[in-house]
């Protein structure tokens, strides 16, 4: 069964908001006010937590205090989970892609490196986990760019991990296309832009119109 498994953050919705809120509460509990911007800051929301509060600490003069990036990093994660969805939005044309997949046979999963109780709590509060028949995150499973995870997904969703492409927005979506041995579209609208089609992707798209055409191609 060909199978298409797509990122979350960055490529299915943009979450940077809500990350970047969730970071700067934990700086507010510091005394320290907002410290991230949310629109400057939209990439390193993308690459999680650990990066949100270490690009904080380094803007306070504390950049090699990892001690504190641990210590705080259940808080940014408790307030995240409060308010998950309050700025999250889908990409225009995701769950339309996703539709479309689906009624021309295709499988589609998630596999994201965003925790999976998160993950899962997030798409159910967008209204979207029942279009999926996967969804692998963080948790027991290596992290991508590992492709542990993303085989996983393909397997959840009843799919053939050598007939799967993957959907992605950073060059961790990219590596763990070529760990996993299988296609890598790569979406332009993302955090990285146009920049990601400089990995040498076998598809870069600008819009999700695009997707199903191209997953056809690739997966004929």
């Amino acid at each position: 069964m060909r199978t298409v498994i797509f990122d979350l953050d960055g490529t299915l919705a943009d979450t940077s908001g809500d990350l970047i809120a969730a970071a700067n509460a934990c700086f507010r509990a510091m005394g320290a006010g907002d410290v991230l911007d949310p629109l400057r800051d939209a990439g390193t929301a993308f690459h999680g937590g650990r990066a949100m509060l270490r690009l904080g600490f380094a803007r306070l003069g504390r950049a090699a205090d990892e001690a504190a990036v641990d210590r705080h990093y259940d808080d940014l994660l408790a307030a995240y989970e409060r308010a998950i969805d309050v700025h999250t939005v889908l990409y225009p044309g995701a769950l339309e892609a996703v539709g479309a997949l689906s009624e021309a046979g295709f499988r589609v999963g998630i596999c994201t490196n965003k925790p999976e109780p998160l993950a899962e709590l997030l798409t159910a509060r967008l209204g979207v986990r029942d279009a999926f028949a996967s969804l692998v995150g963080a948790g027991v499973l290596p992290r991508k760019p590992d492709a542990a995870p993303f085989v996983e997904a393909v397997r959840r969703a009843g799919g053939d991990p050598a007939r799967a492409l993957l959907v992605g927005d950073t060059e961790t979506d990219f590596r763990t296309a070529r760990a996993a041995g299988v296609p890598a579209v790569l979406v332009t609208f993302g955090p990285e832009g146009e920049r990601v089609a400089a990995l040498g992707p076998e598809a870069a798209i600008g819009h999700f119109d695009e997707l199903p055409e191209v997953a056809t191609r690739l997966l004929p």
